[in-house]
Formats: C-alpha cells, sequence, structure tokens
C-alpha cells in the first residue's frame, strides 16, 4: 500500500495522532463534541474528579515534589517513588492539556502552569530532564538503559507538549521544554552518538508525534533509527530475555507482538509513525501483520493483552487463561493507539472495532464510577471476594481484584485519564471523498473536508445500549460526497436508510451513503441483540465455554447477582445455552444451574468411555449479567466472563 499525503498541517488539528500521509485524515477535538451517552459520563467524571485526584497522589507521594528537590540540590535523598515516576506527571500534564483543549477552564489551566513551571525548573542547561538520574550521589544519565525509563519518562513529556501545541498553544513553557528535551536526546542518541535504545519504547512515539507537531525532521530521523536499532541485542540479556523489550528480532523481522504487552504497543504505535512519515510501505505491512496475528491468537475477549503475570507480557499463541488474565489497562491504551494508526493508514474497519472493543472492555472498566480507583490489570475470572482498597492507601500493582486509589506504580490512572481527555478524536476522520464515523455516541461534527468544503452532521444515538444511530446532515458539500459507516464485524447484519426510504440491509464492514444534502438524515440500525460467543477451541483455558456479547460489550456473572437465586459461586453455576441470552427491565440474563463438584481424595480418575452429564443440584434459574466495564462496583464479589456450558 502507496500513502498519498494529507492536505492539513500535523499542527493544526487538535488531535493526539496527526500523520502527515495517510487514507484518512483525524478530526480534531474543536471538531467533534461528545454530548451524550456513557462516554460523555466519563469525560465529565474524568475533568472533574480523575485529574484532581491523580494531582492529589502525585502532590502527597512526593513524585512532583522530585523536581522541586532537583531544584533545591537534594536529591537523591529526597526522591520518592519508582524511576519512572517522572512519566505519571507528564502524563497528568497531557490529560490536563487535552481537556483544556475540550473545555477550557481558568482554574486548571492556572494548575497546568503551576506544575510546568516546576518540571521546567528542574530542566539541566543542555535539555536533560530526569529526576533519578545524572546528579551527585545518582548514577550517571543513560547507565541503565535497560530499566532506567529516562528515555520513556522525556518520550511522555514530548506527548504532553504536543497536546499543548495542537490546542493552540505552540509557545507554551511546556512545548519549550520538550523541545529542548528532543534536542538533546537527537544529540545524545544520534547517528554518530551513543547507539543504544530505551528498555521501554516511548520515546519513538514522542519524537514522531513532536517531530509532526512542530514540522521538526529531526525528531522524526531520531525515531526512525530507535525503531531501527531495536531486536539487534543492544539491551542486556535478562530472565525473561530480549524478548521482554522487544530486542530480540528487528521490527520489520518480527511476526507477532510478544513480551511485555505495554512495550510492544508503544513501539508498534512508534513503528507506524515513522513507516508513515518515511514511506516505508515494507515497515507498516510488518507491523501490519503483527497486528493481525496478535488480534488472533493473544488478545482476550475484551480486548485486553497479556496473559502472564511476572513479566506483564503476552503468552504464546492461545495462551488466554481468564483467571490469570493481567490484560494490564496500559496495554489497552497501547493497543488503542495501535489500532488508530492503521486505521489511519489504511481506513479498515476491522481496526475501528479493535479501538471499540478495547475502549468499552479494558480502558472504561479500569477507573471506579466516581473516577478516583482503578483496577491495574483486568482478570476475566475472580475466584475470590474482590475487596475494595482503602481510599487512603497506596496498593500493589498486581492486586488485580481491586481498584485501588493509587499503586506503587501507578502508570495506569493517568493513562486513562488522558485516553478519556482526547476521546473525541477517535471519533471521525475525512478523505478527499468525504467523512468517516468509526465511533458511536452522541455527538457534534463541524469540519471541513480537504478541499475546504465545510461538513456538519449530529449523531443521536443510546448506543451501545440500543442500536440505532441516527445522523443528521446539517450541512453538507455542494459536490458529490461520501458520509461513510462502521458496520461492527459482530453485527451479523444492519439496516442503513436515507430520509425515511426503505431500509437496506447491509453486512459488516463499512457502508458508503452518498449524495446526502443538508436536512438529510441518515439511520443505521446494527444488531445489538445478546448472544453466546464461542472461543477458538486452541484456547485450552476455555474450552467448554461461552461468553456472552451485546453489541460491543462483553457482559460476565458476578455474584452480587446469583445472590437472589440463593447461589454465592459463580465459580459453581454453568449456563443453559440452549435458552438464549435476553434482555428483560433488569438486563441481560441467562438460564443457569448450580453444578455439583464431588469431592475425592485425588482429583484424578480413569477417563469414562461415555462422558457423564454435569451432575446439576436444583432447577436452572434466571440471572442477570452486567456488563464487564460495571462490575466490582457493588461491594465485594467473584466474577467471571467464560462461563462453562451445562
Amino acid at each position: 500500500m502507496t500513502l498519498s499525503p494529507t492536505r492539513r498541517r500535523a499542527g493544526t488539528t487538535s488531535a493526539p495522532v496527526v500523520p502527515s500521509r495517510g487514507r484518512l485524515l483525524p478530526l480534531g477535538l474543536d471538531e467533534v463534541r461528545i454530548t451524550g451517552g456513557p462516554w460523555a459520563r466519563r469525560q465529565d467524571v474524568n475533568g472533574t474528579a480523575t485529574l484532581s485526584h491523580i494531582e492529589h497522589w502525585l502532590e502527597r507521594e512526593g513524585w512532583l515534589g522530585n523536581f522541586d528537590a532537583a531544584v533545591r540540590g537534594t536529591l537523591p535523598e529526597d526522591r520518592r517513588g519508582r524511576e519512572f515516576s517522572d512519566s505519571e506527571v507528564y502524563k497528568l500534564l497531557e490529560a490536563m492539556a487535552w481537556e483544556l483543549g475540550r473545555r477550557p477552564d481558568d482554574q486548571l489551566e492556572r494548575r497546568f502552569a503551576a506544575i510546568v513551571r516546576r518540571v521546567a525548573a528542574a530542566q539541566e542547561p543542555d535539555g536533560y530532564v530526569g529526576t533519578m538520574f545524572g546528579r551527585p550521589g545518582q548514577q550517571p544519565r543513560y547507565s541503565d538503559l535497560e530499566w532506567g525509563h529516562e528515555l520513556y519518562c522525556q518520550g511522555h513529556l514530548m506527548q504532553a507538549a504536543v497536546a499543548r501545541v495542537r490546542t493552540g498553544h505552540r509557545d507554551d513553557l511546556i512545548v519549550e521544554v520538550a523541545r529542548r528535551s528532543a534536542d538533546h536526546v537527537c544529540a545524545t542518541f544520534g547517528r554518530d552518538a551513543n547507539a543504544g535504545v530505551c528498555g521501554h519504547p516511548e520515546i519513538e512515539v514522542g519524537l514522531a508525534e513532536l517531530g509532526r507537531a512542530l514540522d521538526e525532521p529531526r525528531y522524526l530521523e531520531q525515531a526512525r533509527l530507535f525503531v531501527e536499532r531495536r531486536g539487534r541485542g543492544v539491551l542486556a540479556d535478562i530472565e525473561w530475555g530480549r524478548s521482554y523489550y522487544q530486542d530480540d528480532v528487528p521490527v520489520r523481522d518480527a511476526t507477532v507482538f510478544r513480551g511485555h504487552a505495554v512495550r510492544a504497543n508503544y513501539l508498534a504505535a512508534g513503528a507506524i509513525d515513522v513507516a508513515v512519515e518515511h514511506g516505508d510501505d515494507a515497515l507498516l505491512a510488518s507491523v501490519t501483520a503483527q497486528w493481525h496475528r496478535t488480534q488472533a491468537r493473544r488478545t482476550y475477549v475484551t480486548g485486553g493483552q497479556g496473559s502472564h503475570h511476572q513479566d506483564e507480557a503476552f503468552g504464546d499463541d492461545w495462551v488466554l487463561p481468564p483467571d490469570r488474565a493481567y490484560s494490564e489497562t496500559c496495554a489497552g491504551v497501547g493497543s488503542v493507539m495501535v489500532s488508530w494508526r492503521l486505521l489511519l493508514a489504511e481506513a479498515d474497519p476491522v481496526y475501528a472495532d479493535a479501538v471499540e472493543r478495547t475502549l468499552l472492555n479494558v480502558v472504561a472498566t479500569s477507573p471506579s464510577h466516581d473516577g478516583r480507583a482503578f483496577f491495574y490489570a483486568n482478570t476475566l475470572h475472580q475466584r475470590v471476594p474482590a475487596e475494595h482498597a482503602s481510599v487512603d492507601e497506596i496498593s500493589k500493582r498486581a492486586e488485580a481484584s481491586l481498584r485501588a486509589p493509587w499503586f506503587e506504580v501507578s502508570c495506569c490512572p493517568p493513562n486513562v485519564a488522558r485516553t478519556f481527555a482526547s476521546l473525541a478524536a477517535y471519533v471521525a476522520t475525512v478523505d478527499d471523498g468525504g467523512l468517516q464515523l468509526h465511533q458511536y455516541a452522541p455527538c457534534e461534527i463541524r469540519t471541513s473536508l480537504p478541499d475546504g468544503s465545510p461538513v456538519a452532521v449530529d449523531v443521536v444515538t443510546r448506543y451501545p445500549d440500543d442500536g440505532r444511530v441516527e445522523i443528521s446532515v446539517l450541512e453538507a458539500p455542494d459536490a458529490d460526497w461520501t458520509l461513510t459507516l462502521r458496520v461492527p464485524a459482530w453485527s451479523s447484519e444492519a439496516f442503513v436508510a436515507v430520509d425515511g426510504a426503505a431500509p437496506e440491509r447491509v453486512g459488516p464492514g463499512s457502508v458508503r451513503v452518498s449524495g446526502a444534502r443538508s436536512g438529510s438524515v441518515v439511520t443505521l440500525e446494527l444488531d445489538v441483540a445478546p448472544r453466546f460467543v464461542a472461543a477458538d477451541p486452541r484456547i485450552d483455558a476455555i474450552r467448554g465455554c461461552v461468553a456472552v456479547q451485546r453489541g460491543p460489550e462483553v457482559l460476565c456473572l458476578e455474584s452480587v447477582d446469583l445472590a437472589p437465586a440463593g447461589l454465592d459461586d459463580v465459580s459453581a453455576v454453568a449456563v443453559d445455552v440452549s435458552t438464549p441470552p435476553r434482555r428483560t427491565e433488569d438486563g441481560v440474563v441467562v438460564r443457569v444451574a448450580a453444578v455439583r463438584h464431588d469431592e475425592a481424595p485425588w482429583p484424578y480418575a480413569p477417563a469414562a468411555e461415555t462422558p457423564a452429564e454435569r451432575p446439576v443440584l436444583g432447577p436452572a434459574t434466571d440471572v442477570t449479567l452486567v456488563p464487564y466495564h460495571d462490575w466490582a462496583n457493588r461491594g465485594p464479589s467473584t466474577m467471571r466472563v467464560w462461563l462453562p456450558v451445562l
């Protein structure tokens, strides 16, 4: 595939990803406004509660104070937090910047500026910024590329600056800080300098987007150098192997995402940026193939990725145990970053399906309803009641059974915050032919096509609770144009109607509506009826089980909803698949029965020639399932997504 150049300057669209070429052009926060529904509620909670919550914990734990200590000269004695704690400050700044671009607020603007001043004061004369290395009593700069995260942190600083540039503040202090940091990185790691890479990819994305935003080719070239160096044994070998940080195989020679799931996704995102900006079709094709195999063999039904707890990594193909799912929230954010970039490059709706699945069933699952507690990992089977954490204590990051206000490694809360603040940028795109809708939410879109023709539409929908999406065209180009709608792969059929005409049946993929004029109303009807989903039989851990999905939402059985049936253990029931799941006023219900598990001194016995029927205790009864993203909001509970079949 040959990428065509776009007709917009990369620095003028207020979106996290703005390639200079590609099949589709992203729309910014000034062009798309989410006006209602669950995503609007998420954004409101994010802006009114989550940002201040994160700022409070960064201040309380001293991670913000590390920059002050650097200025005072009291490092390392006064330093707090892990080696990568600076990055959480930068991700908060990025979230604040997108939130200010979405909804200006004088108080938030002052808080943002105050944090930036503290960071800027700690920057060294040569542009280096970081609080863990390089000062008296600390290890030298870049002396621990495997674990030090120095480049990783500076990459997040650059992404925060990109958010500021693209929301109309090109001359902001944080942009100057990031520019000087990027200049320092290029001087230190350029072609004839240090040939190392960072053990945690991220600098590649930061440099690429900053290069796009500031029209600085040096940054894009440095991002390319980092991508090309990886996989050549640059980093030291470790107990999990160099695949942990993707230094085992050159990026363009890999066949699948592997190793640490967040690292793998961040590197893939950076590699796509490099491929697109340098016109490297071979590199793009390689990452695309890796994405497809990863989705087909190493991704949970929720879109989550990573089945290993010890190294937060992908397992081998088909290794997807639900009760050991790590499915880190940050890996979900990284997966969205990769899928969205591939969508812009290739315009294939399969990537928008993946964005939707991961946003709804991983990213949206992490925060509590009040936006002040988070899952770090996202298990698909909770075997013991999930106790809620104290609102005033730090939790261990691997305790996936609870949402906690803060973790010793708190990468996930600010990652969720920056994603929600910029969410409108993932809704729609344009190209020379028209407007494309990829995610469905009540929204207003006011934009123009590359030739300058204005387009204005309003979207009204209760999606995903309801499959009806109504698009009112308020302003349309005079010339022919096309409104393209995504029909998700999970909707076996859909219907499209224009201005009340007879609906046309369409299948999954993209449906193109041509010739809509001002005043036209286009209606899309998707099939969001609940249905059983079966897994590939090669996924050993869930053979003989089914999940329930309603539209794009994965559902789960939570022990709270077993109580009315006199049951309390989600691991001791099985589902009757002869009775389809159905909607009621209370939600989606399925028929389950308690099953007997006989105790024995030894859990293995000769296999019977004819499998015995599962012993059932009492009659089957209806129980209500809940969306997976809502579980653990009603007190301690157990939960499972994959249900054994009677």
